[in-house]
This record gives C-alpha cells, structure tokens and sequence, in this order.
C-alpha cells in the first residue's frame, strides 16, 4: 500500500488531507486530516517496526533475524520512538520536561532484564550498569 505524501512535490511544504471519499456510497467528507504518527516514518523505520510488531517486541528474535546487536536495535528502537514522540509534544512541554533520570532507570531496568532471561552474565549486567551509572 502506498503511503500518502508527505510533502508538496514542488515546494517541498507540509501537505494535509482535506477529503475523503467512501467507495461503497461515494459519500465525501470535507475537513482537515492530520496523518497517523507512522504516516511519517521513513519506508526502512516502518518495516523495522512492522518486524518488532510481527515478533511480538522479542528483541532477541529481532537480532537473529536481521543479524545486528541488542545495542543497535534498541537504539533503532529509541530512534523511531523519539520521531513519533516528537511530533505529539508541545514543543515548549518538550523544553520542560526532562526524562533523563527515567531513561535511566529503563536502561538498568533492561539490564536487568536480560541478566534475568539469561541473555547476558553478571559480569556483563554488572559492567554495563557501572557505565550506566557515568
């Protein structure tokens, strides 16, 4: 399926969907349409999303598919996810708040996480939360 434009072919400007139109009873609304928060992901983010989704957010079934580390998906991950986020934000919400001392309670929380699964040793838990406390 072909995602609708993103920007003026021309001039390059936001673009908007002002109508629709039913194929059943050809029933037109008129009004001004603000995309979905995946509308603007990027072709490649929206099939690695599609690939978290299909895997039901495994992360380890994600590194053996595509080959690449737990490091690089989750950051992948932080990526799109700040794309989507930023375009719900207020941009003066965005200035105030500051979820750096959130992020890193979920980084030793996945730490520990994957110490739990087995994932990684508890020299390598106790390595990675030492550089998450720098």
């Amino acid at each position: 399926m072909r995602k609708i434009l993103e920007e003026c072919p021309t001039c390059g400007g936001e673009v908007i969907a002002t109508e629709l139109r039913c194929t059943n009873c050809d029933t037109v609304v008129r009004s001004e349409y603000a995309p979905c928060l995946f509308c603007r992901l990027s072709p490649e983010d929206l099939a690695f999303v599609e690939l978290f989704v299909m895997n039901r957010g495994n992360v380890k079934e994600m590194e053996r598919e595509l080959g690449i580390s737990y490091w690089s998906i989750r950051g992948r991950l932080d990526e799109i996810v700040e794309r989507i986020g930023n375009q719900e934000l207020d941009p003066d919400e965005d200035e105030q708040s500051d979820s750096r001392p959130y992020q890193a309670q979920n980084w030793r929380r996945d730490i520990l996480e994957r110490l739990d699964r087995g994932e990684i040793s508890v020299a390598e838990a106790t390595n990675l939360l030492a550089r998450s406390d720098e």
